[in-house]
């Protein structure tokens, strides 16, 4: 089942302000970092902030390829792996749905794939495969497959692992996606341990001994002392620890507390905090601070318009 208007409007605005939030502190080690309570969308005076040319408020890459991926699905009403590359090459060459038309942050597996995508290689070939290709640049973006996704566990995890596949195609970034997929399903349905059951349904779904099973099964056994850092699986798990917080405050802080990849991994973290806690969980001062409204108007509206008449076909 997709999500209700008030889950899907929550997680898009949570992964944004995440983004957003997270941006001035990225590169920083986590002693670095000032205490949570400070940690607002403007850094304590004299800190470091990283992109210090980019306004406060702005989304990066994250929020824009996750944008990119919205527009697509709502647009074709469907995955289009071409569609989706088209609109991941526009924002790479001419800043498509990135704030101000500025690409301030560019992963260097995302580049070289987006490169290869341009040079003509099919969408679901152009990902790096090796083992040391795991960034999570395509965990990142996944959250809109499952706000408007109406399929069966299997097929949602199947287009979670499609859509890395663009960019990041070795299996353990392709698995990271699906069970966060999967994870933001189970916290859509409101059950009461969504992370367990995302697993259990990913084990009903790769048969066993299958590389997927296999690389479910090392990622689920990686989860000591998350470090916030790119690598997709401390990333998946960073985000697992921050949303043991209370609130959406709560858990983006904590994300960026754990320094390194904060934009990224506050970015994970607030989509499912706000499928959680909703719009009206997120403190007004973020959303108030908040870039790239005549961006995100366009897609909320298209995005309500697509749950109600999916709601009316039910």
């Amino acid at each position: 089942m997709s999500a209700t208007w008030e889950q899907a409007e929550g997680g898009l605005f949570g992964l944004l302000v995440g983004d957003a939030l997270g941006v001035p502190y990225e590169f920083h080690e986590p002693e670095e970092i000032p205490a949570m309570e400070l940690i607002q969308m403007s850094p304590p005076p004299g800190f470091p902030r990283s992109y210090s040319h980019v306004p406060l408020g702005t989304w990066s890459d994250d929020g824009a390829q996750a944008l990119c991926l919205l527009a697509s699905l709502l647009s074709c009403e469907q995955w289009s792996p071409d569609d989706f590359a088209g609109r991941l090459l526009a924002w790479y060459r001419q800043g498509f749905l990135a704030v101000d038309g500025t690409i301030f942050d560019v992963g260097i597996q995302t580049g070289v794939a987006l490169d290869r995508l341009a040079e003509g290689i099919p969408p679901l070939e152009a990902g790096l495969s090796g083992e040391r290709n795991n960034g999570n640049g395509s965990l990142m973006r996944t959250l809109p497959l499952v706000l408007v996704h109406n399929g069966d566990d299997a097929s949602l995890a199947n287009l979670a692992q499609a859509q890395s596949l663009l960019t990041h195609g070795h299996p353990r970034s392709q698995i990271c996606c699906a069970l966060y997929a999967m994870w933001a399903r189970y916290e859509i349905l409101r059950t009461i341990d969504p992370w367990q059951d995302a697993v259990v349904s990913l084990r009903s779904i790769y048969p066993p001994g299958s590389i997927f099973q296999q690389e479910l099964d090392s990622i689920l056994n990686r989860a000591d002392s998350p470090k916030g850092s790119g690598y997709v699986v401390d990333c998946l798990h960073s985000a697992r620890l921050a949303c043991r917080g209370k609130s959406y405050e709560l858990i983006v802080q904590r994300a960026i507390s754990l320094g390194h990849d904060t934009d990224t991994t506050a970015c994970v973290a607030g989509g499912i905090a706000g499928i959680r806690h909703g719009k009206a969980g997120i403190p007004d001062r973020w959303m108030e601070a908040l870039r790239g409204m005549e961006i995100l108007d366009p897609l909320l509206a298209h995005l309500q318009d697509y749950i109600r008449k999916t709601d009316a076909r039910r």
